[in-house]
């Protein structure tokens, strides 16, 4: 560990070594947003008192707070970093060697590796992303989606954007990809007729056993949605999670109000992938990730997400793209130039698009 975590690691040992807590830090971990550091204790400690010292350690560091939490057999003390790392798009698509077709780049894992989230799996079918104001849920959700388009022919994939507040994915209107050209659907009415189109599409696919292009429906503050338009709207979005995925069609919605009591029934048995960034209540956690003691009530906020697939959970930092680059990105594919499987920073505007550096490894889900 370099000496500003030497300098922490032997504060958390003093601190709980005065509360009759002996313990050594065996090893840390830097993410961009935090530093995760590994504790062994004396056989038949008990977590709840170490857990109790969370303030006093935070005072002990100079950090807002600390999370104090098991994993496995290993104990982690995890302390915010005085000045985080933004994970850019476009750095993190530079670096990897290729993106597969219909893949999403989510971000980067606790252990620095990048996240990708396959569209046409069998164990993804549907996205959930939850997250309160200040989550970066938007943001994520703007990214995934511009990810998939600068990974994938307009021919091969198609987006509908649906956003009752008009905001979120106005960036992405121009894309090519934007299915039948329609832009950003806005008003309950003609959300509630572009879902039963959809509806019909799918239902189309499905007489004649086709799949392409994937098309991916993206809905910004789904309980405004569902809230809005009412039964027609609520049908139609159920139709489509339950059947989408065979006939090509992947429904990803966000939502900053995943209370049990709005899409409580409609994410329960729909929605196989949860992005969940910070919330509120260990209740609307447990609703948005379908899954008991995450802690998403503690994530830290700003891009810092947990991806939730078939009871586990992988911690990682959402990549971001700031509004010149969306802007720069949009218009370069739009534009109609030669589109590759590789970006990298700083150089979308000046239409190149080179070989990806390096070979960094990544994950696929």
């Amino acid at each position: 560990m370099a000496n500003k975590y030497e300098l922490q690691a032997a504060r958390i040992e003093s601190v709980l070594t005065a509360h009759k807590v002996p313990a050594r830090v065996w090893q840390a971990t830097v993410t961009p947003r935090f530093v995760r550091f590994d504790i062994t204790t004396a056989l038949g400690t008990r977590l709840s008192k170490i857990s109790n010292l969370a303030e006093e350690l935070a005072f002990s560091l100079g950090a807002r707070a600390t999370r104090v939490y098991r994993e496995g057999g290993v104990l982690h003390v995890e302390v915010p970093r005085e000045t985080p790392r933004c994970v850019g798009l476009l750095d993190l698509c530079g670096r990897l060697t290729s993106v597969p077709p219909n893949c999403a780049v989510l971000g980067i894992d606790e252990g620095g590796i990048p996240l990708l989230l396959r569209l046409d799996s069998p164990d993804v079918a549907h996205i959930l992303l939850a997250g309160t104001t200040g989550s970066g849920k938007t943001a994520l959700a703007r990214t995934l989606l511009l990810s998939l388009a600068m990974h994938n022919h307009p021919g091969h994939l198609q987006i509908a954007l649906l956003d009752p507040k008009g905001r979120g994915f106005a960036p992405l209107a121009g894309l090519p990809h934007i299915w039948r050209g329609q832009g950003v659907v806005q008003a309950p009415d003609d959300a509630t007729a572009t879902l039963q189109a959809l509806v019909g599409e799918m239902e189309r696919r499905d007489r004649v056993g086709r799949q392409l292009p994937r098309l991916a429906i993206a809905i910004d503050e789904l309980a405004d949605l569902m809230q809005t338009g009412g039964k027609p709207v609520t049908e139609a979005l159920t139709r489509l999670t339950q059947r989408g995925r065979e006939a090509g069609l992947h429904v990803i919605a966000a939502t900053q109000r995943p209370a049990a009591a709005l899409v409580g029934g409609l994410v329960k048995a729909n929605f196989p992938i949860r992005l969940v960034g910070s919330v509120t209540s260990a209740e609307d956690a447990k609703v948005a990730s379908g899954l008991p003691g995450t802690e998403a009530e503690r994530l830290l906020g700003r891009g810092d997400f947990l991806l939730v697939a078939k009871g586990n959970t992988i911690r990682f930092q959402a990549a971001y793209a700031d509004a010149a680059e969306l802007a720069s990105i949009t218009a370069r594919i739009a534009a109609g130039g030669r589109r590759r499987r590789t970006w990298a920073a700083g150089q979308a505007a000046a239409g190149r698009l080179p070989a990806a550096h390096g070979g960094l490894s990544q994950r696929t889900s």
